[in-house]
């Protein structure tokens, strides 16, 4: 069997199970593991199937937090915020409406009603982890004809459950059969590592990853803070190096740490980190943040040229003033961090190993004695017990990544150190790589098992090929495993939504296996399918509702518009969906709004993810700024003239070879398809034709050696055409939005 280690059970089936705690022992949770069946989903659950009938989620009245732990809230995971019991049945709550439509009020009692859900705490020594520990993050199911009982470990416990709830509730068309199970993860460390130091994502995308991922049960979010683009030193003089994209995302106003960041607009505040710490906390997942050195450090050296090494993006550990620049850093952000343990970097670094380690002890010293946190690296030097030779302290966990760095069995496993699995199988580097994908190899975790026949792969399994380099399930210095994503070729490379598009299927099937379900390759493609459209509390693919392809259709007419008030006029949507927009600028007897700087025509809209047309019917007369003019823009992007025709989307252009010619009219289309942005310009062609079509794309920068093209996937914007600082005048005769490319 796959999953002989996890607890599963068969609870037996009882009428009410609002006692707080399922009717079993520990004894017979072992002896039915070999014969319990599953729940199919993201990760599959444990669950034996009582008698006939389900539990029906639309007659839920109400959802019962136990008042004996409504406040209680999880110590033993890595949040430093643990939210309460109550706190995750407000948010459980919140997600019923959104996905399913199940309006459940939170109430707090002992007693339970029927039709209501009871969340309540167990004895946690009833869940277990690979390797037989106790684990908070494990859950009972029970489903009767009354209600739904979900027992935790603790809160984060049943916050998981809750998610079982609800994907259930969607695989199975509202329902969940009566039965029961109990459920624990095998590993406790279970997630997803961004790059947002060689490429910025604004807080409310950070948020959205993480309702993305809790959704599938994954805990951990490491958040790499600092960065620079490959600092090529066979080719870059040392003017080049200090001039090369190098970033630290956090904005402190400390004057002890001036000049280290220079782009507040691309930096988080501390109010700002505190926002996206405290709602990835809410849905169970822990924002672990990266400060990289003393490799992959030239932001720092920009900083301070005196700290670095020939290579400048390497620091000189030997320098006195190193180490303690380094705690300075530390000292200032040390106290934003609502993690238990953070992330130095302390990656490639090719000085003297022994400066390394001793970087890497000092740090770990400094960081557990000023906030008693733990300190987290990527392997680079593993221990050597050779007389002179400085070993890296044990309490230090590692997170292996290639094997040119490290084994992660041989050289620290089996030398006592923690290991988290990043190994590079499933590596992702956004848009373009000579060595990696652009999407989770998806194949490697159905096939990934080298001792099972290549089976499933798990994070235990450093090695995909070679079975001995890997410990056995149950090895307790296994901490789990996170799957990176890295920008290594800067931010102009691509647009915000493009990381989470290489993660859509990943961070799920990742989950699966991180977790220690079973779900196999032929399964997880409907189920994901079934269950994608109703992940709550975000909307990364940009989704519109519809009734048909066509979303939007604004023709301006008098017939079309209605007065709302003394200074607007609605437009309304002639598409059926009832996307109704408002305008202040003027309707002209020739059937179009006169566009100029001083008013505006607004949609309810914002954005539209790939796949779509947005065609624009109108008459650019005059630009007040040729090289800056915004036709219409959105939250994710903006069309302009520059003047080429331009989309501006996540801090950068990206421009065509033509432009509109001023005073006529013209259908202008931006069409998105799959991973691909175009534009076509019409003017007595029809619609239809493509033959004028011209791609948006971007230029990537090698390593300083040669550039390629690579396409863009931005969104189609959708708020606003004209208004302040818009920069030019003319005439909108129509706007059509539809989900065909």
């Amino acid at each position: 069997m796959q999953r002989l280690w996890r607890v599963v059970t068969v609870v037996l089936f009882i009428s009410s199970s609002c006692k707080g705690k399922p009717a079993h022992d520990k004894k017979s949770l072992v002896d039915a593991a070999s014969t319990a069946g599953r729940l199919t989903g993201i990760p599959t659950v444990p669950y034996s199937t009582a008698k006939d009938g389900q539990y029906d989620l639309a007659s839920t009245k109400s959802i019962v937090v136990d008042s004996r732990y409504a406040e209680a809230s999880d110590d033993r995971g890595q949040t430093l915020i643990p939210p309460t019991l109550k706190d995750f049945a407000n948010t459980f709550a919140a997600d019923l409406r959104e996905s399913i439509d199940v309006n459940a009020n939170v109430s707090i009692g002992q007693n339970c009603p029927e039709k209501t859900i009871f969340l309540t705490i167990g004895n946690p020594d009833d869940y277990i982890d690979a390797a037989g520990r106790q684990t908070s993050e494990g859950y009972s199911l029970s489903v009767s004809l009354s209600n739904i009982t979900i027992t935790g470990a603790s809160p984060l416990g049943v916050w998981w459950g809750t998610r079982t709830v609800l994907q259930q509730a969607v695989l199975s068309s509202g329902a969940i059969p009566y039965g029961s199970g109990v459920d624990s993860p095998g590993w406790g460390t279970r997630g997803m590592m961004l790059d947002a130091g060689r490429h910025y994502y604004p807080p409310e995308f950070l948020t959205d990853i993480c309702s993305y991922m809790s959704f599938f049960k994954q805990n951990t979010f490491h958040v790499h803070l600092s960065d620079n683009l490959y600092n090529n030193v066979d080719i870059y003089t040392p003017e080049r190096s200090l001039s090369l994209y190098a970033r630290f995302r956090l904005w402190s106003d400390s004057p002890s740490l001036i000049g280290l960041n220079k782009y507040k607009n691309e930096s988080y505040t501390r109010e700002q980190f505190d926002q996206i710490q405290s709602t990835c906390a809410a849905r169970g997942v822990t924002v672990v943040p990266e400060i990289e050195a003393p490799g992959h450090a030239l932001v720092i050296v920009q900083w301070k040229p005196e700290l670095g090494l020939q290579d400048l993006s390497l620091l000189n550990i030997s320098q006195p003033e190193t180490i303690p620049t380094m705690e300075l850093i530390w000292s200032t952000f040390l106290d934003w961090f609502h993690t238990k343990t953070v992330h130095i970097g302390a990656d490639e670094y090719t000085g003297p190993a022994n400066d390394y380690n001793t970087f890497v002890n000092s740090l770990s010293s400094y960081v557990n004695e000023a906030s008693n946190k733990s300190i987290r690296i990527w392997g680079t030097f593993p221990p050597n017990y050779t007389e002179g030779y400085t070993n890296i302290y044990k309490n230090v966990s590692v997170q292996h990544w290639e094997y040119f760095e490290d084994d992660p069995y041989y050289d620290y496993i089996l030398n006592g150190y923690s290991v988290v699995n990043s190994d590079d199988a499933f590596y992702v580097v956004n848009k373009y790589s000579g060595s990696y994908p652009q999407t989770v190899n998806l194949t490697r975790m159905f096939h990934g098992n080298p001792s099972d026949e290549n089976g499933l792969w798990y994070p235990y399994i450093f090695n995909i090929n070679n079975s001995t380099d890997n410990p056995s399930r149950s090895n307790a210095l296994v901490l789990g495993e996170i799957g990176a994503l890295w920008n290594d070729y800067g931010p102009n490379a691509s647009v915000y939504s493009e990381a989470y598009y290489a993660w859509r299927q990943g961070i799920p099937a990742l989950a699966d296996k991180q977790w220690g379900g079973n779900l196999t390759e032929t399964e997880f493609s409907p189920v994901f399918s079934q269950l994608h459209g109703f992940i709550p509390a975000q909307n990364l693919d940009r989704s519109i509702p519809s009734k048909s392809p066509s979303i939007v259709q604004y023709s301006i007419s008098s017939s079309s518009t209605s007065r709302s008030n003394t200074t607007q006029t609605t437009i309304h949507d002639a598409s059926g969906n009832g996307y109704d927009a408002e305008t202040s600028c003027s309707l002209a007897d020739g059937g179009f709004l006169a566009i100029n700087p001083s008013c505006s025509f607004t949609t309810p809209l914002s954005s539209k993810g790939r796949n779509y047309t947005l065609t624009l019917s109108l008459v650019v007369k005059e630009l007040q700024d040729p090289t800056n003019a915004t036709i219409i823009s959105g939250s994710d992007s903006s069309l302009m003239l520059t003047p080429n025709i331009t989309l501006f989307a996540s801090g950068n252009y990206y421009r065509l070879n033509s432009s509109l010619p001023l005073g006529k009219p013209v259908d202008l289309a931006i069409v998105g398809k799959g991973n691909q942005t175009f534009a076509r310009v019409s003017e007595a062609e029809p619609i239809g034709d493509t033959s004028a079509q011209q791609e948006f794309l971007t230029q990537i920068g090698i390593n300083g050696e040669y550039f390629v093209w690579a396409p863009m996937a931005i969104e189609a914007p959708l708020r606003q055409v004209g208004g302040q600082d818009s920069g030019w005048t003319g005439e909108l005769l129509g706007m059509n939005l539809t989900s065909e490319a």
